[in-house]
Order: C-alpha cells, then sequence, then structure tokens
C-alpha cells in the first residue's frame, strides 16, 4: 500500500455547505488524494493524499481554482499570523457591506412611500426615481454583490450549486422586475421589486458578516491553544544565557525557566524543584510538584523555583502541537448527523429553485385561488403586494421569496458548530476529541466498561502481606519472589521488587525467565526452578497449594490480588499486592450511574479481588478473570447485546485492542505519557472525574446539536410554505434567513459554558 500523509488546509471563503461540496469536490479530482473533508464552521480542510503523486502546493492550488482562498498552516507561528488571511478576507467583506447600504439606504427611501403609503410619483418625477431606484439597486448587485454572484457561478460551473445561487437568482429576478414596471408604464397593475433585489443583497451581506463573526468565535479554540505556547527560550550555551525564538529549540537544549514563566517546550528536569500549572493543558487546578528527572510539559507555567530543563520534544512533536492537531482533525471530522444533513443540502439548492418555478407557474395558472391567503392577512401584512397587481407581478413576489427564505446555510452550521466550540472547550480541560463522532456516540452511550488497573485504581500496587509458609523466612520468600520478578514489566512485578529493596534485599540472577500470560512467571534462581503466579499456574505445574488455601482466599476477599511462590515443586508461601482506588473513582462512578449509564469493570484478576475492589468503587458488574488478548472479545460481545454506544476506558497501550472494538474508546493517563493516537477520546488529567466531564460536554453537544438541527429543518419547513403562499415579503424572508445562521452558531457558542 502507498505511503499517505495527512495535512490541514486553512480555507477564507466559504459560507454554505454548497461551498463546502464544491471545495471537496475539487480536491477529490486530484490525483493521489485519498480523503478530503471540508470543514464550514472551521473553515479548513483535512486531506489524506499520496506523496509520491501529489504535493501540498497542488492541494492549494486546487481550492483556489474552486474560488477560495486557501493556504498552509505554518507550525511556527502564532494565533494572530494565523488570522492574516481571514482577517483581510473580513476587512473585504466589511469594504462590500459598507457600500451596499450606502447605495441600498437611497433605494429604501425611494421604495418605502409607495410600498407602505401608496404614494406613488407621476410624469417625469416617476421616471426620474424609478431610473434611480434601478441604477443603485443594479450597483448593489454588480458592485457590492459581485462576489456573491461570481460565486454562483463557479458553483454551477462545478455542479455543487451553493446559498449564492439562489440569493443571485432571487435578487437578479428582482432587479428585472424594474425596467419591466418602466416598460409597463408604471403604477397600476404592475410592480417594481428592483429596490428589493438591492435590500436583499445588503441583507444578506449583513448576515454573512454577523455570520462570519459568530463563527470566529466559535473557531476561536485552535487560536487560544496556539496561544498557550511560548514566543521563545532562554537557553544555555556555552554557558551563557541566550534567548532564541520557540522555532530554533532543538532536541537536547538546556532551558532556563524562571518563576511565572512558561516552559517553552516538552522536556526533563535536570535541576531545580519547583511547582508547575499544568491547568491550561490537563485541565488539573492544583499545581503538581516537579523536580529533577521529572518530565514537564510544554507551555505549562514554572510557579516558585527555578528550573533547568532538557528539552526532549521540539516543533509538532511536542504535547501541545499533538493536541492542537487532533482538535484541528476534529473540528474537520463528520458526525452520522452532520453526514446526513450533507446529503440534505446537496440536492437543497436544486430544489429550491425547481419550488420557485413551480412558484412562479402555481400563481400564474391559479392567481385568484392562491390570492385568497394573501388577501385574508392583506389587513395585518401591510408589506404584500395590492390586491389588484397583476398575476406576473404577484408570482414574482411569491417566487422571490421562496429562493431567498431557504436557508442550507443553517443546516450545514447545525453540527460543525457544536462540535467545533466542544472540541476546543474540552482541550482545554485536558479533554482531547479525535473526532466529532466519538462526542456524538459518548453522548449516546449506555455502558462504560472500565479497565481495573489504572484507571479504577491508582495502577500503583504495594505488597501489604508476606506470609512464608513451613520453614521458609520472610526475607528468604520475598528476596525469590523479586529476584524473579525483577526481569517482569508488570505493574504486580515493580511492587514485589520495590519491597524486596526497601528491606535491603540483594536480588539474585535469573535464567530462562518466561512470562506467561494471565497466570505468572517462572525461571531459574542459582538451579532451582521458581514460580510467581495465580492458582492457574501453580495447579499447571502440579504443585499442591492446600497449605496456603486459607492465607490465599482471606486475601483475595479482602480486595487484594494474592501471589503464590514456589521453589521446584515446593510451596515457599503468598505474598499480597493491593493497588488503592483513585480518588475520586467513587465519585465519579456514582455520576456516571446517576446519568444513567451501566458502569461495568474489566480486568485480568480473579473474581473474589475483582467484585471486592468493584464493591469499594460502587461498581456492580464485573468482568472479572478476562485475559489481555480476550478483552477485545468481550466488548464485542457486550456491543452485540446493548442497543446503545459501548465506550471503553483504559491506559490506551496495555488496552489498545479493546479500546479499538469499543464504539468509543477512552485513553486516560498523565500528562505526556498517554498514547493519545491509541483512542477516541483522551483524558490528560489519569482520574475518572474526567470521564464524567467528557460525559457532561458529549450530552450538552449532542442536546445543542439536535436544537440546532431542530431549529434549521424547522424554519425551512414553517418558512418555505408561507413563501409560496405569498405571506412573506422577499427582504423579511432575507432577514429571517439570515437570521436562522446566525441563532444556530450563537446557539452552538452556549457550549463554552458546559463545563
Amino acid at each position: 500500500m502507498a505511503q499517505t500523509k495527512r495535512v490541514t488546509i486553512e480555507i477564507v471563503g466559504m459560507h454554505c455547505q454548497g461551498c463546502v461540496n464544491n471545495a471537496e469536490r475539487s480536491l477529490r479530482k486530484v490525483d493521489g488524494v485519498r480523503t478530503a473533508t471540508v470543514s464550514l464552521a472551521a473553515n479548513q480542510a483535512d486531506v489524506t493524499f499520496e506523496p509520491d503523486q501529489v504535493d501540498e502546493q497542488r492541494l492549494v492550488k486546487a481550492i483556489e481554482q474552486a474560488g477560495y482562498e486557501a493556504r498552509l498552516p505554518r507550525a511556527d507561528e502564532d494565533g494572530q499570523e494565523q488570522q492574516d488571511l481571514a482577517e483581510r478576507h473580513a476587512q473585504e467583506l466589511r469594504r462590500r457591506l459598507v457600500l451596499a447600504w450606502a447605495l441600498t439606504i437611497p433605494v429604501m427611501l425611494v421604495m418605502l412611500p409607495p410600498m407602505l403609503f401608496g404614494v406613488w410619483t407621476h410624469g417625469p418625477a416617476h421616471w426620474i426615481v424609478q431610473g434611480v431606484e434601478i441604477v443603485l439597486a443594479a450597483a448593489v448587485l454588480f458592485v457590492a454583490g459581485r462576489g456573491v454572484l461570481r460565486s454562483a457561478v463557479r458553483s454551477v460551473r462545478s455542479l455543487a450549486p451553493n446559498m449564492d445561487v439562489l440569493i443571485a437568482l432571487g435578487s437578479l429576478s428582482a432587479l428585472v422586475t424594474g425596467p419591466a414596471f418602466l416598460l409597463a408604464g408604471g403604477p397600476g397593475a404592475h410592480m417594481s421589486f428592483a429596490g428589493v433585489g438591492a435590500m436583499i443583497m445588503a441583507f444578506h451581506l449583513t448576515g454573512r458578516h454577523l455570520e462570519a463573526k459568530a463563527r470566529g468565535r466559535a473557531s476561536r479554540a485552535i487560536r487560544e491553544l496556539v496561544e498557550l505556547g511560548a514566543r521563545d527560550a532562554r537557553v544555555l550555551r556555552d554557558g551563557q544565557e541566550v534567548q532564541v525564538p520557540i522555532s530554533r529549540l532543538q532536541k537536547g537544549d538546556v532551558m532556563v525557566v524562571r518563576p511565572g514563566e512558561k516552559v517553552p517546550t516538552d522536556g526533563q528536569v535536570v535541576e531545580g524543584r519547583s511547582t508547575v500549572d499544568e491547568s491550561m493543558v490537563t485541565g488539573e487546578p492544583i499545581p503538581a510538584e516537579r523536580k529533577e528527572g521529572d518530565e514537564v510539559i510544554g507551555a505549562t507555567v514554572n510557579q516558585r523555583g527555578m528550573l533547568k530543563v532538557r528539552a526532549t520534544r521540539v516543533g509538532q512533536e511536542t504535547f501541545l502541537a499533538q493536541v492542537i492537531d487532533l482538535v484541528r482533525k476534529a473540528q474537520s471530522s463528520k458526525t452520522r448527523m452532520q453526514e446526513l444533513a450533507d446529503r440534505i443540502t446537496v440536492y437543497f439548492v436544486p430544489a429550491v429553485v425547481l419550488l420557485s418555478l413551480a412558484t412562479f407557474a402555481a400563481w400564474m395558472l391559479f392567481p385568484q385561488a392562491l390570492s385568497a391567503a394573501a388577501g385574508a392577512m392583506r389587513p395585518w401584512l401591510g408589506y404584500l403586494p395590492p390586491s389588484h397587481v397583476s398575476p406576473w407581478a404577484a408570482a414574482a413576489f411569491a417566487a422571490i421569496a421562496v429562493l431567498v427564505i431557504a436557508c442550507p446555510c443553517a443546516l450545514g452550521l447545525a453540527t460543525p458548530t457544536a462540535i467545533m466550540v466542544a472540541g476546543g472547550l474540552g482541550a482545554r480541560h485536558g479533554l482531547i476529541v479525535r473526532e466529532g463522532k466519538a462526542l456524538e456516540l459518548l453522548g449516546r452511550a449506555g455502558r462504560i466498561v472500565l479497565d481495573k488497573t489504572g484507571t479504577v485504581t491508582q495502577g500503583r500496587p504495594t505488597v501489604t502481606d508476606v506470609r512464608p509458609l513451613g520453614e521458609v523466612d520472610e526475607r528468604d520468600l520475598l528476596q525469590a519472589a523479586a529476584s524473579l520478578e525483577h526481569a517482569s514489566e508488570h505493574p504486580l512485578a515493580t511492587a514485589v521488587v520495590q519491597a524486596a529493596r526497601q528491606r535491603g534485599l540483594e536480588l539474585k540472577d535469573v535464567r530462562e525467565f518466561e512470562s506467561i500470560t494471565g497466570k505468572g512467571v517462572r525461571g531459574r534462581l542459582d538451579a532451582a526452578l521458581v514460580r510467581v503466579g495465580n492458582l492457574h499456574l501453580m495447579e499447571e505445574a502440579g504443585i499442591d497449594v492446600s497449605a496456603a488455601r486459607a492465607a490465599f482466599d482471606e486475601l483475595r476477599s479482602a480486595g487484594r490480588t494474592a501471589l503464590l511462590v514456589a521453589r521446584d515443586r515446593e510451596l515457599l508461601g503468598v505474598l499480597a499486592v493491593t493497588d488503592a482506588l483513585k480518588e475520586g473513582s467513587r465519585q465519579a462512578v456514582d455520576e456516571l450511574k446517576r446519568m444513567g449509564m451501566t458502569v461495568t469493570m474489566l480486568t485480568g484478576d480473579n473474581r473474589q479481588t475483582a467484585e471486592a475492589v468493584a464493591a469499594e468503587a460502587g461498581i456492580e458488574h464485573v468482568l472479572a478473570e478476562v485475559l489481555p488478548d480476550r478483552k477485545a472479545d468481550e466488548i464485542r460481545q457486550l456491543r452485540r447485546r446493548s442497543d446503545r454506544p459501548v465506550v471503553m476506558v483504559g491506559d490506551g497501550i496495555n488496552d489498545a485492542p479493546a479500546l479499538a472494538e469499543a464504539d468509543v474508546g477512552v485513553a486516560i493517563g498523565t500528562g505526556t505519557d498517554i498514547a493519545i493516537e491509541s483512542s477516541s477520546v483522551t483524558l490528560v488529567r489519569g482520574d475518572l472525574g474526567a470521564l464524567v466531564q467528557a460525559a457532561r460536554l458529549s450530552r450538552a453537544t449532542l442536546r445543542v446539536v439536535r436544537q440546532n438541527l431542530g431549529w434549521a429543518f424547522g424554519y425551512n419547513l414553517v418558512a418555505i410554505p408561507l413563501a409560496v403562499l405569498g405571506l412573506l415579503h422577499p427582504v423579511i424572508a432575507e432577514i429571517a434567513m439570515a437570521a436562522s445562521s446566525i441563532t444556530v452558531v450563537g446557539n452552538s457558542l452556549r457550549l463554552r459554558r458546559a463545563l
């Protein structure tokens, strides 16, 4: 399989789902592009391509050929530089907006007297006034609104019609009625909507400007994350402190970080002791103590003492850079609801154009029947055309309203704006979401499966009991077990070795060491074959464990992991290891259950120990004695039996197959030690309280998405029939259309207060 590469490209100039479809289609036509996903809310494209067939500049060119501005974000730029392209586009939009209103306000002053008061000019004044209105309206459309018209033409040529097609058709149709009105001889049965065309374009540009500002607030997450990073670093060079830009830092550089300064990049403390505020990347408010040998995360703030830190990751390798990349990717990903909305919007604009033509034809064919509704409402809706207007004037009024009231923009923004705000908020609280679908599924989850070690418990076991049998001494028992376990990397082995060292015991060399998955270890100490493990290991070796059975069962029922130690065929004794619950585990489990979720603990421990730990944590469902290679199978079985998504929470490394098998895999850890690529959601903090926050954020996001989609669908279902019946003035229709998009974005912004 050919090697692939992924790149994020910033795009400026998109304003509806049609633009998204156009940009995606242009990218997918390029040879070598595997996938291309464009986000309207984030103004970016996420592209996977084969670098031996196409380069990044060719992808940028493809987007530019579709009619938009594009650029590749630089790794060393700050948040301000990233806004330059968008700011230039915003300034151009503001200039066109000011020009549009400068020309439209005189048009409104000309058209309001006849529309509201029935006051018409006559004779030469009539021709002059109507001529001025047509000229000013044409200037609004072809000068201030030329970007909209160009966008409409481009989207039609690319067979991906966007919202601008509806606005262009609506405003141009209204403009054409002006000359037709003059040719028909002025006031009477005919009406001019030329001024309406200008107002449609002016309000459209206003709505686009306000929507862009609201989307800018929604997309602030990336800029805020980028701005967390330090701009420069103080580095030791030849014994002297030298200040260098962050882009010139190299691995191995020793940085000097004084109190109150940001740690420039990820590294390891080589000198000093201090507390470090990591809340900006982990969400943990309590400062962490850091000393020689400890890791520190770039962008965190040193509080008390001076630290010397050796840089271990720079540039795009840093933890913060990975978080920013994952947030960007999540903002470009699409949920199932978004995919449904996208499929609808592909056909939306052509369907609205056809509906508008059908509306015009219906009003021409059945004017009296359709005028009945308008006639009944005319006393309350003063903006409706008079009853004596010609059928074509009434038909044009309704058809233009249909064109501008329909709004695919709100549908296109409903999901991505909510996902974008939630993703940024989560990142600032140490909740990293790799894809929008994970938020959707986590919000609907019915079962949470928690791995025991390191998730429910601290993952730092300690030896609590050493119980030798017969003539065996405690030190001999512990020395034999620790010497063998020294060759293992299992957390229980680490606890045994640590206990031996605390007692000053010398460890012996091991030969023929072997780790037996799910059972224990064995190896030779001197000439003897020593085994350390569970009952299964001893029974397979034919070793009699009856002498230790009572102690073994007692320790397991107390929630401890009991390890049997044997030398050749002789049982030496029992060791007990316990792993205390993490602080807050019980409270988090109780809260998850209050949220209506079933909590299950999954572990390789024996059932007695597992149930004791589960009882302490308030977990009622336990899957015990599950070997590591069987965890994914257990998750698969749970998914088959559940009608709601299943979430697996583990350390992201040992549980990778189970995390991948679950509907949502959640990796939980601390700082840079987590494998953040191994799961759909990563909790930077190592406690289950972060899982509760993630569940709350997901449910809040799902609620907002449903509200947004409900509003977007409901708005169109109500507004379009009113327009067909001729009960909406085209200008009011355009204002309502713009307001619908702004409402959706504004509702998504409420998520910034979800945590």
